[in-house]
């Protein structure tokens, strides 16, 4: 290593700022962040940092540098663009045994300011070694992403309850233990969820228990979206990679589940038509059975698990057996299919609502409102309904939607294999028997389509 990771405790100790411009108010934000006080040597100063000097106890000691102030500094920072000054506060310094960081020097640093995420007091610091700081701020940027703002709450919470649980378990295995599980279960995910009052309570319930080692089970109805991982949300990101279980639908990517955590238990749960895996009674026991069994259950379905995706029937099921869930919401086929294809669902001058449909009929057309469905200025999205395309069509031809109104399929939509498919009432059955697109697809009725030439993005129509 170039560089020991230390973490500086700067509250209410002095440090020496030389240099009052633009790099030296950054450095002050940071610093006043820390609880320190800034005494700062500068012959102009910004409007802003005086005004931190101000809120913080702060003072203007001079304008010229000299070796005095040095006396009582726990750390020393030069911001200053005089690089003959710097070197002489970098000398003295090392002469004095004080840690100085001199901005854009690396050679003239005995210590480097890393680039940070603040969940405080979860504080991580990342650091090139002032070799190539901005691919530090991108590390940091991704963690930023991974991280939950609110992991800071979660550490405020822990620090609360830290003598309680010291004294509750006096082997430091069963401590470790205990945190891991809250940490990873759903005192977390109440935190997350901005549930602190329940969070608490729950801790504190764990924690009165003799069995208070073994996590409590939850289930996270999760949203897959229509295939694209970089789809997902952080969210759902974050509860497939702690998960214990994974029930997972036919319409998850590869993609997508290659995201889980690596050693989590995949259970395939997935529906064709008129061919299910499982049956979903039987799904929801399973949900019931390892949510009880101590387990972090996913049940990832593609798309949107409220937007046909039966995610209401398996909540009922949890909530009848008492065990607590977390929705997750993912981006449905009918945004996400009609985005990559370059159709817009509503335009001002073609549609002003939209309509989403199951095409997964029974009893042939009798569930389908097609007088309603004929009406103008309306987008139509139909899911499942591929292998009812022609009686779709049928049905509104029937109640005069006109034979020219333009129609789209939207085959596996989102993936490097999506296929667009555009043409009329009149004529799309013909030319699917002749394209033959293959499921998962979407079909959009509507005037919305004409734009999809000019508008398309990804990949190319047929």
């Amino acid at each position: 290593m170039d560089y020991l990771p230390l973490f500086f405790n700067l509250q209410g100790r002095s440090v020496l700022l030389i240099g009052g411009g633009d790099v030296g108010l950054r450095k002050a934000r940071l610093l006043v962040r820390a609880g320190a006080r800034i005494a700062l040597i500068s012959h102009a100063v910004h409007p802003e940092l005086e005004e931190l000097l101000q809120e913080h106890q702060g003072q203007i000691l001079g304008k010229d540098y000299a070796p005095q102030w040095l006396q009582g500094q726990a750390v020393v920072i030069a911001a200053t663009d005089d690089q003959a000054l710097n070197e002489q506060i970098h000398a003295d310094c090392v002469a004095h045994n004080l840690p100085i960081n001199v901005v854009d020097s690396p050679a003239l640093c005995t210590f480097v300011f890393p680039a940070i995420v603040d969940r405080s007091p979860v504080v991580i610091g990342i650091t090139s070694s002032g070799k190539a700081p901005v691919l530090a701020r991108l590390l940091r940027a991704k963690l930023e992403t991974w991280i939950p703002t609110r992991y800071s709450d979660l550490g405020q919470l822990a620090a609360r309850f830290r003598d309680s649980v010291k004294a509750r378990f006096s082997n430091i295995n069963q401590r470790r233990k205990f945190w891991e599980n809250t940490f990873q279960g759903t005192v977390a995910e109440r935190v997350f969820n901005g549930q602190m009052q329940e969070a608490e309570r729950l801790l504190q319930e764990q924690l009165d228990a003799s069995d208070a080692a073994e996590p409590v089970g939850e289930v996270y109805l999760v949203g897959a979206g229509p295939g694209d991982p970089e789809l997902l949300t952080f969210k759902a990101l974050r509860l497939m990679q702690q998960a214990d279980v994974v029930l997972y639908d036919r319409l998850v990517s590869k993609e997508v589940l290659d995201l889980c955590r690596r050693d989590a238990e995949m259970i395939y749960v997935g529906k064709k038509r008129d061919n299910h895996a499982v049956p979903q009674p039987d799904i929801n026991r399973l949900l019931v059975e390892q949510a009880q069994a101590g387990h972090r259950v996913v049940r990832l379905k593609g798309g949107d698990p409220f937007v046909f995706g039966r995610g209401g029937e398996e909540l009922e099921e949890l909530k009848n057996a008492g065990i607590p869930f977390q929705v997750v919401p993912g981006i449905t086929a009918a945004n996400a299919c009609s985005a990559y294809a370059g159709i817009p669902l509503t335009h001002r001058d073609y549609a002003q609502s939209v309509k989403m449909v199951t095409g997964q009929l029974k009893n042939r057309t009798s569930e389908l409102n097609f007088a309603e469905m004929a009406h103008p200025n309306q987008t139509l999205v139909f899911y499942m309904g591929l292998h009812t395309l022609e009686l779709i069509v049928q049905g509104l031809l029937e109640q005069g939607k006109p034979a020219d109104t333009r129609i789209a399929l939207v085959s596996q939509g989102s993936t490097p294999e999506q296929r667009v498919l555009t043409g009329t009432l009149a004529d799309i059955v013909a030319q699917q028997e002749k394209a033959q697109l293959p499921a998962p697809a979407i079909i959009i009725v509507g005037e919305v389509v004409a734009l999809q030439p000019q508008l398309a993005w990804f990949n190319t129509s047929d």
